[in-house]
């Protein structure tokens, strides 16, 4: 039996039907440079791109039942599970992927979702009636309109809005029952305003003001009349994070998470009335990540990020005493969320040898439970390799983490066999990459035997404020040299080939990969950029108004002379008689964060001086491919990319 792309293939040559030897890209897709892609290439690649994930998006009020994310066409949306490792029943069916979906903890008859068009991230929220599948417009269908929290009483639901001015996120209520309910609570300047909790008696909403990674403050809102007050104090030596907090059983306190005094982020009691803050992970020199409040007040789950892998623990808020969850796989864990029977806590797992998976644990009992299987194209993942945790020295001397993936069934070292390179550096800049599933990326190990480093460099979070600063601004440089030494550090390995490295990266780490091909183009074989800033200047200038200053804040101000100078002579794009190695720009023409201007330029200066170009370009996505089909050839391209100039 012919797989599904090779039916799809299916052309008629000289009358007579046939089957295509070329793959053929869909006609929302631009493409230049990219040589015809043999449908043999498909044919054994194909399996990789059969992952599927999961992910926990919300507990049924009263049963025990969920609602997950995942994929079986072309995009991910709302599936219910009823009971751990049921039929995934899907209840949406949209062109675009659903991000997100919350019951109330009070009402069963509906649960509200959110769902953009095109990957632009002007997010809607909708009411899904489940007596009849009926689905209700519950925003402005124009805006960005952010996930909310609900009420404890369950019968009134608060967000953040762009509607406004399109650039100030304000905070709306909507009762969902009546779409008619939707109102302003308070006007805001800024676009990084959040609602994080309501107080048990519904009369105060406490709201995050994000500035930047290293710089929030909490609120207090009234909800009858929108008046606010700031309990988190601005000013003072040092900036302050508050990132996250919810209103404690009583209603008199807060639990928060505050790098407040400390490098990393710790829990917290935070007094209302009198601001005073009592720590309670002093023993633990790491961030907990999350947090959520049992439905009584009595437990508290978090995570801890421990060099990139997750703890999970338990507190009780009483004693204060903790323990960690046994039993749970090594990998990641997100989406933390308790039922409100108290007794069970739902969350995601992703590891190296598992795509993201959603379980749950009795926490009296401590039995943990799978509710969802996902395939993994019939591919045994339990042969992928876990990674390798590296370091290396940088210019300054400071050591720099990452993780080393390397091929299976070569030992390492192996006399006369050096395994080529490629380098993949994350977005952010503040993200992290963390030993999570690899997903398509296992082919570059399994089938091509190449060895893969993911670096977490100056400015990454995970490692503590002071690390997390190092790149701001005028410094941005020192996070390129990190890369430099890290390909001196290649070169001491003997199992690596520091001659055959090729460096690819998406959002900031497109920006990182194209910094890269123009400062240190001599020690590179080619390079890809997603998604990438191209110039610092012109992306502040165009990212959508909502983003604007929240990016400032790490890159700097474009309208500052000495800041903007800065920008013009670093920029790639005005660098780019420096990019001598093979270039493939990867872009979607609805990004809001980084637009396609900073595509479509470096791909015409890097054109004009010769060096080969790939530019693949799709009309129905945003910030990276989502759609399956999408992603798919942009798979089969990268193959291709890295056959040529990596191993070629």
């Amino acid at each position: 039996m012919r797989s599904l792309t090779t039916a799809l293939l299916a052309i008629t040559v000289l009358g007579a039907p046939s089957v295509a030897q070329e793959i053929q890209p869909g006609n929302n897709l631009v493409i230049e440079g990219i040589p015809t892609i043999p449908s043999s290439l498909a044919e054994a690649a194909g399996r990789y791109t059969e992952f599927r994930s999961a992910s926990f998006l919300s507990w049924h009020p009263v049963k025990r039942e969920i609602l997950i994310g995942t994929r079986f066409a072309d995009t991910s949306q709302i599936h219910s599970v009823k009971f751990p490792g049921g039929a995934r029943t899907q209840l949406t069916f949209f062109p675009d992927r659903v991000d997100w979906a919350s019951y109330s903890p009070v009402i069963s008859d509906y649960f509200i979702f959110g769902k953009d068009i095109g990957g632009a991230e002007f997010y809607q929220a909708y009411r899904f009636d489940l007596s009849t599948g009926g689905i209700t417009l519950l925003t402005d269908g124009k805006s960005k309109n952010d996930s909310g929290v609900w009420s404890r009483q369950g019968d009134r639901y608060a967000y953040g809005s762009t509607r406004r001015n399109g650039a100030d996120v304000d905070i709306y209520v909507v009762s969902p029952a009546d779409p008619r309910s939707d109102h302003m609570l308070v006007e805001l300047q800024g676009g990084g305003w959040a609602p994080l909790d309501w107080s048990p008696d519904g009369q105060s909403l406490l709201v995050l003001e994000f500035v930047s990674i290293n710089e929030g403050y909490l609120w207090l809102l009234d909800t009858a009349t929108g008046a606010k007050n700031l309990i988190t104090p601005k000013g003072g030596d040092q900036k302050i994070s508050y990132a996250f907090g919810q209103f404690s059983a009583g209603g008199k306190s807060l639990y928060v998470l505050t790098d407040k005094n400390s490098e990393y982020h710790r829990l917290a009691t935070f007094d209302i009335a009198t601001g005073k803050h009592a720590f309670l992970t002093d023993q633990i020199s790491w961030d907990v990540e999350q947090f959520d409040l049992s439905p009584d007040g009595s437990t508290i789950a978090f995570t801890t990020n421990e060099d990139g892998l997750s703890v999970l623990r338990l507190m009780e808020t009483a004693s204060l005493k903790q323990m960690i969850v046994p039993g749970i796989s090594k990998g990641i864990l997100s989406n933390l969320q308790w039922h409100e029977n108290g007794r069970d806590l739902g969350f995601n797992v992703s590891s190296a040898r598992s795509p993201s998976d959603v379980y749950s644990v009795d926490v009296t009992t401590n039995q943990l439970e799978r509710w969802t299987y996902s395939e993994a194209g019939g591919l045994n993942t339990e042969s992928f390799r876990d990674p390798e945790l590296i370091h290396w020295s940088s210019f300054d001397g400071r050591s720099i983490p990452g993780f080393l993936y390397t091929p299976a069934g070569v030992p390492v070292g192996s006399p006369g066999r050096k395994w080529p390179v490629i380098v993949n550096i994350h977005g952010g800049p503040e993200g992290q990459f963390r030993p999570g599933f690899l997903a398509r990326n296992n082919y570059y190990l399994n089938e091509l035997g190449v060895a893969i480093i993911y670096p977490n460099i100056r400015g990454s979070s995970g490692y503590g404020k002071t690390y997390l600063k190092l790149d701001n601004g005028l410094k941005r440089e020192d996070s390129y040299k990190d890369i430099a030494a890290l390909f001196d550090w290649i070169r001491t390995r003997p199992d690596l080939d520091a001659d055959r490295i090729l460096v690819i990266g998406g959002s900031y780490g497109g920006h990182m990969t194209l910094a890269v091909a123009t400062y240190y183009p001599d020690r590179i074989r080619a390079a890809i950029d997603i998604v990438g800033i191209s110039n610092l200047a012109t992306f502040l200038e165009k990212t959508e108004s909502y983003r604007r200053d929240l990016r400032r804040v790490e890159y700097g101000d474009e309208r500052d002379p000495e800041m903007r100078a800065f920008f013009e002579r670093t920029a790639p794009v005005n660098n780019a008689a420096k990019i001598t190695k093979p270039l493939f720009v990867v872009q979607g023409k609805n990004d809001p964060r980084v637009p396609l201007h900073e595509a479509e330029q470096i791909v015409a200066t890097v054109k004009k001086i010769g060096t080969p170009v790939w530019y693949l370009m799709a009309a129905d996505e945003g910030h990276g491919f989502v759609k399956k089909k999408n992603a798919d050839f942009q798979f089969y391209a990268t193959i291709m990319f890295v056959k040529r100039f990596l191993l070629g």
